[in-house]
């Protein structure tokens, strides 16, 4: 049976806040006046932790949240801020009894937009709700819609993934080379992420490839130094000819690359 908090007249009862980011870290947050462990997770007293407004509703409306506060801790960096770490991380805002350590989720959903003014960070909480709004079907497509080593794809994650190392870094083109990777061109599209080193644990987009090595989606820190460890995972470019020719991998390809588009009837044809 769910509590009834707020039932009393007096209530033992604060406000906690809880992040899960995509590199594994946890971080916890409470309004009370001393750190609590709530399901595991230690919960670092925060008391300008404001839960200002949230709003649940039993239809489709996306729910709110707004907290005020907690992205100003000591432990939240503007250097992670601007590494993306916090990128989609989970964000779970709720109750807690600190006499009994009962507590109950309020809000759960995920971090979006991230600003920063006046030396702190305001973030933009998507609901769970929100991915009601996304619409399941398939677009046609000349190109694969299928996630690389994904769902639909087929192959297998592990075959294209690779333990490398740094080897040479050019902080002007943000670019790094590794030793035992694979080539270049076959790892744009690709991620890469980090298995120590200042960027332990994230994963980062591979844009491009050139003579300074893997051009990456995310600044890299100054205190990279060769040796650290990584995984490459290779890339796609989602094109017929390169699931064929390279995976042989066509029978999987989730698109239409031979549906004529919509401008067929203004096409003009070739010169003879």
């Amino acid at each position: 049976m769910t509590r009834a908090w707020f039932s009393g007249d007096l209530e033992t009862v604060a406000t906690f806040w809880r992040v899960l980011r995509l590199d594994g870290v946890t971080l916890g947050f409470t309004a009370h006046d001393r750190d609590l462990w709530i399901d595991g997770v230690l919960h670092a007293a925060n008391p300008g932790m404001v839960a200002s407004s949230l709003r649940r509703s039993a239809g489709f409306d996306a729910d709110s949240a707004e907290v005020t506060g907690a992205l100003s801790h000591a432990s939240i960096t503007s250097e992670d801020m601007s590494a993306g770490r916090y990128d989609g991380a989970q964000v779970r805002i709720g109750l807690v009894d600190w006499e009994t350590g009962e507590n109950e989720i309020l809000y759960a959903g995920t971090i979006g937009s991230v600003s920063e003014q006046d030396d702190r960070f305001t973030a933009e909480l998507v609901s769970r709700k929100a991915d009601l709004a996304v619409d399941p079907i398939p677009r046609t497509s000349p190109a694969c819609r299928a996630e690389f080593c994904g769902e639909g794809c087929g192959l297998s994650t592990a075959r294209f993934t690779h333990d490398a190392l740094v080897s040479t870094i050019d902080p002007a083109s943000n670019a790094v080379q590794f030793m035992m990777a694979p080539a270049p061109a076959d790892c744009v599209g690709g991620t890469l992420r980090w298995l120590d080193g200042p960027h332990a644990g994230q994963t980062m987009a591979i844009a491009a490839s050139g003579v300074t090595g893997l051009v990456l989606d995310h600044p890299l820190s100054p205190t990279l130094t060769a040796g650290a460890r990584a995984m490459v995972r290779e890339g796609c470019d989602h094109t017929i000819g390169t699931c064929a020719a390279r995976f042989a991998n066509g029978v999987n390809f989730q698109g239409e690359p031979f549906l004529p588009g919509n401008d067929l009837p203004t096409r003009y044809p070739p010169p003879q």
